[in-house]
């Protein structure tokens, strides 16, 4: 069967018209974030909101590109795609430009470019292409190892750029795994392992150790004749207790500053409000003085007398909070989750598992992007610096999510082709 010559037959119009909604529903905010007297005209190209209109522009193009290309390019090119957006994340720890603390940025004349926006995308490729393959089954030792190097690489490299918010997006692909087959016990180890480094920063470690020996010592009392699961409680014990004990060295010998005096302020464990918990205060105090309806389009004073710092980008949300008030921000959550619902319903009606797994890479993604940044907003995760899909600031992050999106969409639209 050859591919369709329209290059809009058969695409989901629902998932592109809520990506168009929260591109729009951004500039819009952006230009309410930076909004000055002097500058009124939204197509001021010297301004953030101008700039912005150009990335949605190029957007649109980069999406028709997508649409017009061959459905096999992304999965016949899926591993040299992946190998040069390595090789750029690479290069830019030894050219790249150093902005906020990392040095994660290629500057091109005036515009900045950050391949680790790129390399989520091209690492959905990669797994997807591996994960595919005939005789692949995640349960297997080697394919495990495998998955773990692809995933693993560019967290690597992007820790060594100094961006730590960038490395931990890539924990979403765990959702990934999952849905192809990986134990459900590996997100609950994940979810007990984060929930047992806080609480080893809030309580005494021997306090903890004592709570987890009191579990075995009851957990033994029921399991004291067999042999295997007795070992199993041994060796997680001995693995919990050296974790427990690890987690003052890596905050005190791993993290920056920064990211300790950010995991302070969210733990309560200190109270900097002019110093690193300035951005979330003023955030919060934006968010709830928005109300019920909020204080009306360029209304809000938080945002006009500019007392968050990053409000066009990571910290977007509290101008949506303040202006259009609780129901404004449950709009956006909504087109949010509408986007995620339908990229699954997508995924699940591939042919192929190849596309089905890229679209599952898609939403993972993109609900990482979107829980995390909606909670540093709100003071419920520490700031990490990744910016809200479709609706941040920024040339890099729009066109990343563009790309990423769109070619899923491509594929959904030509599903009968691809098996």
């Amino acid at each position: 069967m050859r591919e369709q010559k329209n290059i809009f037959q058969n695409i989901d119009w629902v998932a592109t018209a809520l990506y168009l909604a929260l591109v729009l529903f951004g500039w819009i905010n952006i230009y309410a974030a930076v909004f000055v007297e002097e500058h009124k005209n939204i197509f001021d190209f010297t301004q953030s909101y101008g700039k912005q209109m150009i990335w949605i522009a190029c957007a649109i193009v980069i999406s028709l590109i997508i649409l017009m290309t061959d459905i096999k390019f992304f999965s016949t090119f899926s591993y040299p795609i992946y190998i040069i957006l390595m090789l750029m994340l690479l290069a830019v720890l030894l050219v790249g430009n150093v902005t906020s603390g990392s040095k994660s940025w290629f500057l091109i004349g005036n515009f900045k470019l950050q391949p680790s926006e790129f390399a989520k995308f091209a690492t959905c490729l990669a797994l997807a292409k591996y994960l595919s393959a005939l005789n692949i089954k995640i349960q297997d030792i080697r394919t495990k190892i495998i998955t773990a190097f692809i995933i693993g690489l560019p967290v690597l490299l992007i820790f060594l750029q100094n961006d730590t918010g960038s490395a931990l997006v890539y924990t979403a692909f765990i959702f990934v795994l999952y849905r192809e087959g990986l134990s459900g016990n590996v997100l609950i180890l994940g979810v007990l392992g984060i929930a047992l480094f806080f609480l080893a920063l809030l309580i005494n470690q021997y306090i903890i150790l004592g709570v987890l020996l009191a579990i075995a010592l009851i957990l033994f009392k029921y399991i004291r004749k067999r042999r295997k699961e007795i070992t199993i409680l041994v060796g997680s014990f001995i693995i919990i207790a050296g974790f427990v004990f690890s987690v003052n060295y890596i905050y005190e010998n791993v993290l920056e500053e920064h990211q300790k005096g950010r995991i302070d302020v969210l733990l309560g464990k200190e109270v900097d409000l002019k110093g690193i918990g300035y951005n979330v205060n003023q955030s919060k105090i934006a968010i709830g003085s928005g109300g019920f309806i909020g204080k009306g389009f360029l209304q809000g004073t938080q945002t006009k007398y500019n007392f968050v710092p990053e409000q066009s980008t990571d910290f977007i949300f509290c101008t949506i909070g303040e202006e259009w008030g609780f129901v404004g921000s449950s709009i956006v959550i909504v087109l949010y989750v509408l986007l995620f619902l339908r990229i699954i319903m997508m995924a699940e009606r591939q042919r192929s598992s190849y596309s089905r797994i890229y679209g599952y890479g898609v939403a993972s993604i993109l609900f990482f992007h979107f829980v995390i940044n909606i909670a540093m907003t709100i003071g419920l995760a520490p700031v990490v610096g990744i910016p809200l899909p479709f609706i941040s600031y920024g040339g890099s992050s729009l066109w990343a999510f563009t790309i990423l999106l769109f070619v899923f969409i491509k594929q959904d639209a030509n599903r009968l082709q691809l098996l």
